[in-house]
């Protein structure tokens, strides 16, 4: 799913391509894409575009009269930028919003339709669609402890909480947590004032890190390939391969769809953290140390 990064990615390159410029159409290839009726996604053409923002995980594009339409790519949706109109023919492309001088297309990959476009009126409806969570590069270290420590849950669920914090996934806060050098399953509530402290600078600087370095692609080529798996990642997607720092190989937790990948040298102290799956199937043997670990693949 295309998280803050990759947001702020898509905004860069669609605001020199969309501001200013009239909406002449929208065309939908899948009516389950739409989940508004009023205002009717028809009231939006004809109007000029007049900003873009990011709410949460959305795209929100603002056009003449307060109306947004409000555009939420879930896991396998993706945009793109082509040349005139592009026909809407196969199961995977949903939407086209049709300017002068080209369109911005939404495709999904895969059966499942989760991607969706609201049509809304003014900020009392982008507020409807915000699940509420602070954005850490506007907040400080006061604002971010007391966020975190609201309820008492793991690091890697906090952070990838929308009402807790906005626009951190499954991949950055990998990233996030590798950096400040905490576990995945440490308890929000039980982190010393120093840990929390080296968690908000970690955030901070891997996502300003990361929105400066897609932002400058963004700037110089649309960005057609958003995944989550990125060059120059020091965990998130790469199982079995060496920590960036230490060299240790980056384990993992898999869990429904998605896993959270961590080095155990750097992160827990050692401690192998239990895969719910292979846990339950190995029971007491599952190893509890890099160690152990190591002697179980020897066997």
């Amino acid at each position: 799913m295309p998280e803050l990064p990759d947001i702020a990615a898509y905004i860069e390159a669609l605001e020199p391509r969309l501001v200013g410029r009239e909406l002449e159409r929208v065309r939908l290839g899948s009516p389950f894409l739409l989940r508004t009726l009023e205002p009717p996604v028809a009231s939006a053409e004809g109007r000029v575009v007049q900003g873009l923002r990011r709410v949460g995980k959305r795209i929100a594009i603002g056009v003449e009269g307060d109306l947004w339409l409000v555009l939420h790519l879930m896991i396998a949706g993706r945009l793109h930028w082509r040349e005139g109109r592009p026909k809407l023919g196969g199961r995977q492309n949903l939407a086209a919003f049709d300017f002068a001088h080209g369109s911005l297309t939404l495709t999904e990959a895969g059966a499942k339709r989760r991607a969706s476009l609201h049509v809304m009126r003014g900020e009392e409806g982008l507020r409807a669609l915000d699940p509420g969570g602070i954005d850490v590069l506007d907040a400080d270290l006061a604002a971010f402890t007391e966020a975190l420590t609201f309820e008492n849950h793991t690091l890697k669920r906090a952070l990838t909480d929308p009402c807790t914090f906005s626009g951190i996934g499954n991949a950055y806060s990998d990233e996030i947590l590798h950096a400040a050098q905490l576990s995945p399953i440490a308890q929000t509530q039980k982190l010393s004032h120093d840990e929390t402290a080296r968690l908000f600078l970690a955030t901070r600087e891997t996502l300003s890190a990361w929105v400066g370095r897609l932002r400058g692609e963004a700037r110089r080529k649309f960005p057609e390939k958003v995944t989550a798996f990125r060059e120059g990642m020091a965990v998130h997607g790469r199982y079995g391969l060496p920590c960036p720092r230490c060299g240790e190989k980056v384990l993992r937790i898999r869990y429904a769809d998605n896993e959270t990948n961590y080095c155990a040298r750097c992160q827990t102290g050692g401690k192998v953290l239990a895969d719910r799956g292979l846990s339950r199937l190995l029971g007491k043997d599952w190893p509890r140390t890099l160690e152990e670990l190591e002697a179980l693949k020897r066997r």
